[in-house]
C-alpha cells in the first residue's frame, strides 16, 4: 500500500509540472516543444501503471467496495487531467470543447444560477414525478396481478406510453399544464412509469413455487402472500427499475424544459447558454446533472442493500 501510495504521489508531482508548462488557455500562438510530449507520454505510462496497482490492491484487507471507489476516482482525475492538457496543448476552442479549468471557474461564478436550476429542475420536476411514476407503476401492477383480466387490457395501453417519443409529449405536456415544473412533473411521471410496471410485474412472479405452496398449506390470503412472500422477492426487480428511473427522470425533465419553461432549469440554461455560444455554462450544467444522477443512482444501491441485504443478488456484493 505505501509503494502505490508514494507512486501516485510521485505522477501526481510530474503531471503537476507538466501542467505548469502549459501555455494559458485560449493562447493560440504559443508552441509546444518535443520534450513536453515527451513528458505527457511518460505520465500517460505512469497513470496506466497506477491504476493498474491501486486496481491490484488486497481487496481482502482493504474491502472490495474501497478499493473500486479509489480506482474510479484516481481513473476520473487522471482522465479530467488528461482533458485539460490535450485541449490547452492542441488550442480547441472552447466553443467545441472548454478545458476542466475554465468550466470549474464558471461553476463557481454562476453558482447561484446553478443551484436555482438544481431546485427547478431536480427538487421540484425530478423528485415529484419520479416518485408519482414509480408509485403509479407499482399500483397498476399490483392491480394487473390481481386482477389478471386487466392485463389484456392495461398493459397493452401501458405499453404505449414506452412508445411515446419523448420530443412529442413535452409540447402538449407544456401547453397542459403550463411553463412551470408540473409539465416536466407531468412527462417524469410518463416516462418512469412503464419500466416500474414491468419490473413490479416479473418480480411478482419470481417467488419460489415451494413457497408458494407453503403459504397455500398455511391459507394464507393473498394479501398475506403478497407482503411476505412475493413483494420481498420482488425487491431487487423493483430497485433495478427505480435505478433506472432516476437516470431516466432527470434526463426527461432536461429535455421536457427544451420546449418551454421559466427562466430556470438545467434544460433551460443548456439551451439558452447554447445559443449565446457559452459554452463553460452549458458543460458546468451538464456536469451538475451528470453528478445529481451519480449520486441518485448510488443512493438507491445503499438503500438497495439495506432494504433486499438477505437477497442472493445483494447478499453477495460487499
Amino acid at each position: 500500500m505505501k509503494k502505490t501510495v508514494l507512486l501516485v504521489l510521485a505522477c501526481a508531482v510530474f503531471a503537476l509540472l507538466l501542467l505548469l508548462a502549459l501555455p494559458a488557455p485560449g493562447d493560440s500562438e504559443a508552441k509546444i516543444s518535443p520534450v513536453f510530449w515527451l513528458g505527457c507520454l511518460c505520465i500517460a505510462v505512469a497513470a496506466v501503471y497506477s491504476v493498474q496497482r491501486v486496481a491490484a490492491l488486497d481487496a481482502v484487507r482493504y474491502g472490495d467496495r474501497f478499493v473500486g471507489l479509489l480506482t474510479a476516482a484516481l481513473f476520473g482525475l487522471w482522465l479530467v487531467y488528461f482533458w485539460q492538457v490535450l485541449v490547452v496543448a492542441f488550442g480547441v476552442p472552447r466553443v467545441i470543447l472548454p478545458p476542466p479549468s475554465m468550466i470549474v471557474q464558471s461553476m463557481v461564478e454562476h453558482a447561484p444560477k446553478l443551484w436555482g436550476d438544481f431546485v427547478q429542475t431536480v427538487i421540484k420536476s425530478v423528485l415529484l414525478g419520479w416518485a408519482m411514476g414509480c408509485a403509479l407503476g407499482f399500483a397498476v401492477a399490483v392491480a394487473i396481478d390481481r386482477l389478471p383480466f386487466l392485463q389484456r387490457g392495461l398493459l397493452p395501453i401501458a405499453s404505449l406510453t414506452s412508445a411515446i417519443p419523448l420530443v412529442g409529449v413535452a409540447p402538449i405536456a407544456v401547453m397542459w399544464f403550463g411553463f412551470e415544473w408540473q409539465s416536466k412533473a407531468a412527462v417524469v411521471v410518463l416516462m418512469t412509469f412503464f419500466p416500474m410496471l414491468v419490473s413490479t410485474l416479473a418480480g411478482l412472479k419470481a417467488a419460489g413455487k415451494l413457497e408458494l405452496e407453503l403459504m397455500h398449506g398455511y391459507a394464507a390470503s393473498y394479501w398475506r402472500t403478497l407482503l411476505a412472500l412475493r413483494l420481498p422477492a420482488a425487491m431487487p426487480f423493483m430497485f433495478g427499475a427505480l435505478k433506472v428511473n432516476a437516470t431516466l427522470a432527470l434526463i426527461g425533465a432536461i429535455v421536457a424544459e427544451f420546449f418551454g419553461s421559466p427562466t430556470q432549469g438545467i434544460g433551460f440554461r443548456i439551451s439558452s447558454e447554447a445559443g449565446k455560444m457559452n459554452m463553460p455554462l452549458v458543460w458546468s450544467s451538464i456536469v451538475v446533472a451528470a453528478v445529481v444522477g451519480s449520486l441518485a443512482y448510488s443512493l438507491l444501491v445503499q438503500l438497495e442493500r439495506r432494504a433486499a441485504f438477505w437477497h442472493p443478488s445483494v447478499r453477495g456484493v460487499k
